[in-house]
């Protein structure tokens, strides 16, 4: 035995060949990185990080937005056969260490992380008072005593062998800490080190220990710690499960003294990050269950005045059938609308589960003090007033969030409507619209309050039916994320409709939606789709990929289903929502009338559906029964005359052809013709086609939607171009569902360590802290140690060295400027250089014209290449969202790659699906594969090097920009050259 800083430590012991193990004991060996693909959508962003959540604070570790987006991890991880692998030393000891940040707990409350610093001697000596001895005994494996003196050795750290992490509860003065985790490095094997945790008794079994010991195997795997062991004595069964629970591969086994010793693997592979998904899973559900289903709650600020927004919340409360308890507070009157008043929340009778606060701003922030006093764990303030009115409400805001965490309390809002639950055992309207819409399987939420009134009453007049509905405001806590992982397990809601104006954290909205999208459809409408930073984007790649074109990639890659209007959103809704998903995109047509089927036919095919020709056997039945004058292909047209019998009878024909996915029927009513036989008849005829075969109707009518068809789950339209719009918009996420995710691949031949080298030194030398651009050779250099093909080339400073290039070449050459201006715009390139003499003339010219437009600054370097004349010119590049991180552009090269807007863009991580898709949706696709004799270009090749380009932006997170323009693919086997490279360096935060 031995004494170390914090504690007695036992001697080490150096294990066995075979060992006894307890639990999950597997050994994780990692898998040498190689052309085998990695787990499917596995992103190293999901792996949690020291970083706290910015701008975000409710989110786990490591979802944190670094420089332009990445998170913390992304500069530190590649996670691949189900491993992590760090960068070098240098580069984590420029990130630092963790920082304070809110963790959400799996009962939904919150605690603040934050390492531990020398002034929490006080507060440990606090928690230490609190802690029983029991405790106490399990933590130190026997007696230990705790003071002034001892706790020093807790507090004062060795930055290079310790690191400590607490938990508080409260703010400023009066927070607490509650629970302390730490390792201590071994010294003589750096690799591994001693980790113990302590929680205080009234705050164990509730998930502190755990998010602790993550943080602290963060930590060490920040330090270069492969291996964190363990001592825990045999009684503590609470550590124990810990270790079970952590998602991290560990070996266990037991001494003859009753101490149980394990072994932490520190590399976060598949297991570890499909127990923080589980995790963020339960913390939100947890958090949203006390908002959308409260027995009890309050309204404070419930008004008499009838036009008072906390008039009118207590009024739809009251009369909108809740289902439990409802409590107005308000000081200055006994009765609110009939109802006995309390001056204050601890008035109540029993403790509110929820709190819709409605008073003026500047009383707000002490109402969620006094709620966090009485252990509230769920407020939602409707009142405006804070952050989108300006610096002072930005300030009231930090400090309603900041009380709030010292509460651990969650927030809806501020500046909201409130929230609603439709279910018939709940009924809850909480919020100030006057309309609540019948029970239904549909959940929305809204960034704009005012916009949600309007949804509201919209969704009342298509009768399409509500689950739950929330105004979600400034968001200044619970987000559109939170609510996706509460409804992607909630029973009663199957579609998710969506009004965004910002993502808060994009990242984690796309590992939660790309998951969510597999069982249940979300529909999205983003506003803010221009962006002006488009005019200031430095490169093509920048230009073209700026702005909406992200959602966009972001929406196709996750299955988000995208609309360009509310009114599409619901269009989309009520397919969604009144039947299955079609099982391909064949369309049959049946009408009573040519011209809206005509319509019809083009509408649909324009939206991405096919109208096969029906076969022989279903044109013979259809034949049996429809006149001679009707039309028996597709669409089927059974004229004006066409009876309710006929309606009937040629669905179900229909809904029973094997060529057919989707029936789409219009009805024009005729004065012959009885409108309800008909409608009936299609409601009949609705119970006899297979489930799998969605039903639309277009009754193109001066009268409303017919009810009773909504009723019976058709879905109806009026015009048949709005009614193909929404159904392409299916067609296209039910194709998405039916694909596999598909797989990162890590190609062979990557050198990240040199390429990181290069990175530092380029970085090192920049005039700038804010970066610059690579000069060609370490661009080249880069490129190069991830396999990217480049141009044989030189850079030349006279024309007599470029002279010499070219004999040395003995070919045609290219003469290009290096700087990072365009070339082109300034006469910068000149091709097809056959002679020494007419290379040497070629620089002296371009220094001259540069001179001439006062640019002479650029005519110091000139790269001398061989010309690359035979294949398509394409282009690849990457640049840095500030929100979304990198993303990745391929399509149509060369000077008009900006007029031709041929392009494909995709968000990595990068899977071989994706890239697929990326270049099946270009216009220019047939050429790549061959067009009018010309041979096949090599695919295969320039699908690699989107993988390898992938590979180093995730890698390399300094890389800002990148454009490779053109990259010549040659023809089929030949494989891609680029001959023209502009890369943008960032220092990563």
């Amino acid at each position: 035995m031995h004494r170390s800083r914090w504690g007695p430590r036992r001697q080490r012991r150096r294990r066995p060949p075979a060992r006894r193990t307890v639990g999950r004991a597997v050994r994780h060996r990692p898998t040498p990185r190689g052309d085998s693909p990695r787990r499917p959508w596995l992103d190293r962003r999901d792996v949690p990080s020291m970083d706290p959540p910015v701008p975000r604070p409710m989110m786990l570790p490591g979802r944190t937005p670094t420089r332009k987006g990445r998170t913390a991890l992304d500069e530190r991880w590649r996670v691949g056969s189900g491993a992590a692998k760090m960068t070098s030393p240098a580069s984590r000891r420029q990130r630092g260490l963790m920082q304070r940040h809110d963790h959400v707990l799996p009962d939904g409350t919150t605690v603040t992380l934050r390492p531990i610093t020398p002034d929490d001697d006080a507060r440990i000596l606090g928690m230490w008072d609190r802690t029983s001895a029991e405790s106490r005994r399990r933590r130190f494996l026997g007696p230990f005593r705790m003071d002034e003196e001892t706790v020093k050795r807790f507090t004062n750290l060795d930055p290079d062998l310790q690191f400590a992490v607490v938990a508080t509860r409260g703010r400023g003065d009066d927070e607490r800490i509650v629970g302390v985790a730490r390792y201590e490095r071994d010294p003589d094997a750096r690799h591994e080190a001693e980790f113990a945790a302590l929680i205080e008794d009234g705050e164990q079994g509730r998930g502190i220990g755990t998010a602790l010991v993550r943080q602290v195997a963060i930590a060490a795997n920040e330090a270069g710690i492969t291996q964190l062991t363990g001592d825990i004595l045999a009684d503590n069964v609470r550590m124990l499960n810990l270790v079970r629970e952590l998602g991290l591969e560990y070996r266990s086994d037991r001494d003859e003294g009753g101490v149980v010793r394990s072994d932490l693997e520190v590399a976060f592979g598949d297991r570890f990050l499909d127990v923080i998904d589980a995790s963020d899973r339960t913390a939100a559900q947890a958090a949203l269950t006390r908002f959308f289903r409260p027995e009890r709650i309050a309204v404070v600020g419930a008004s008499r005045d009838p036009h008072a927004i906390g008039a009118l919340v207590l009024n739809n409360l009251l009369e909108g059938g809740f289902q439990g308890v409802v409590y107005p507070v308000n000081p200055n009157a006994e009765y609110v609308q009939g109802v006995a008043t309390y001056a204050e929340l601890a008035d109540c009778p029993r403790t509110p589960d929820l709190v819709v606060v409605c008073v003026p701003a500047a009383l707000v922030n002490d109402v969620v003090d006094q709620a966090g006093d009485l252990g509230i764990a769920a407020v939602c303030v409707v009142t405006s007033g804070f952050a989108e009115s300006g610096d002072e409400g930005q300030a009231r805001q930090d400090d309603l969030l900041e009380r709030a965490r010292g509460h651990g309390l969650r927030l809806i809002g501020p500046n909201c409507m409130g929230l609603l639950n439709g279910s018939p055992d709940v009924r809850m309207n909480a919020t100030f619209a006057r309309t609540f819409p019948a029970p239904g399987r549909v959940s929305m939420s809204s960034q704009s309050g005012a916009l949600g009134l309007a949804v509201l009453r919209h969704m009342n007049r298509l009768g399409l039916g509500i689950s739950t509905f929330v105004s979600v405001g400034n968001k200044a806590d619970i987000s559109a994320n939170d609510l996706l992982l509460y409804w992607e397990d909630d029973p009663d809601t199957d579609v998710v409709l969506m009004y965004l104006e910002s993502f808060g954290n994009p990242r984690k909205f796309s590992r939660i939606a790309r998951r969510m999208s597999r069982s249940k459809p979300i529909v999205a409408v983003k506003s803010g789709r221009t962006s002006s930073g488009v005019r200031a984007a430095s490169s093509h790649t920048a230009a073209i990929s700026s702005g909406d074109t992200a959602v966009g990639a972001l929406f196709e890659q996750t299955g988000v289903i995208r609309t360009d209007t509310l009114e599409e959103m619901f269009d989309v809704a009520t397919l969604l929502a009144s039947q299955g998903l079609p099982g391909g995109t064949k369309v049959a047509v049946l009408t009573n009338a040519g011209g809206p089927a005509i319509l019809a036919a083009d509408a649909l095919e324009s939206n991405g559906l096919d109208l096969p020709t029906l076969s022989e056997r279903t044109q013979e039945e259809l034949a049996g029964f429809l006149p001679a004058e009707a039309g028996i292909g597709n669409p089927v047209d059974m004229i004006a005359s066409a009876s309710s019998e006929t309606y009937a009878r040629a669905l179900r024909v229909l809904g029973h052809a094997d060529e057919v996915d989707i029936i789409f029927v219009i009805f024009i009513p005729a004065g012959i013709t009885d409108s309800s036989a008909v409608i009936q008849a299609l409601i009949d005829a609705r119970a006899d086609v297979p489930e799998h075969v969605p039903l639309v109707a277009v009754v193109m009518s001066d009268q409303a939607r017919p009810d009773e068809l909504t009723a019976a789950g058709v879905a109806t339209f009026s015009f048949p171009e709005t009614a193909a719009r929404a159904l392409g918009r299916v067609a296209r996420y039910a194709g998405w569902r039916r694909r596999p995710l598909g797989n990162v691949v890590t190609p062979d031949g990557l050198d990240p360590a040199t390429a990181r080298r290069v990175v530092e030194q380029e970085l090192a030398q920049a005039e700038t802290p804010t970066g610059a651009w690579a000069s060609y050779e370490s661009a080249s250099a880069i490129l190069s140690a991830y396999g990217v093909p480049l141009g044989t080339g030189r850079i030349v400073q006279t024309p007599d060295e470029g002279a010499d290039v070219q004999r040395d070449l003995d070919r045609p050459v290219t003469v290009k400027l290096t700087t990072e201006i365009h070339k082109a715009d300034v006469g910068g390139v000149v091709l097809g250089l056959a002679t020494p003499e007419e290379v040497s003339d070629a620089i002296r010219d371009m220094q001259a014209h540069l001179q001439e437009l006062g640019l002479g600054e650029h005519a110091e370097n000139f790269l001398v290449q061989e010309m690359v004349d035979d294949g398509i010119e394409m282009v690849v590049g990457v640049t840095h969202d500030p929100s979304f991180g990198p993303i990745v552009l391929t399509g149509a090269g060369g000077t008009l790659v900006e007029l031709l807007g041929d392009v494909s863009v995709r968000i990595t991580p990068l899977t071989d699906h994706d890239v697929d898709g990326m270049l099946d949706r270009l216009r220019m696709s047939p050429q790549l594969r061959g067009y009018r004799g010309a041979p096949p270009a090599d695919v295969a090749a320039l699908k690699d090097l989107l993988h390898r380009i992938n590979a180093m932006v995730e890698d390399l997170p300094e890389i800002a920009e990148l454009d490779l323009n053109p990259v010549f693919v040659l023809p089929d086997g030949q494989g891609v050259v680029a001959v023209d490279v502009r890369m943008k360096l960032v220092p990563a935060e």
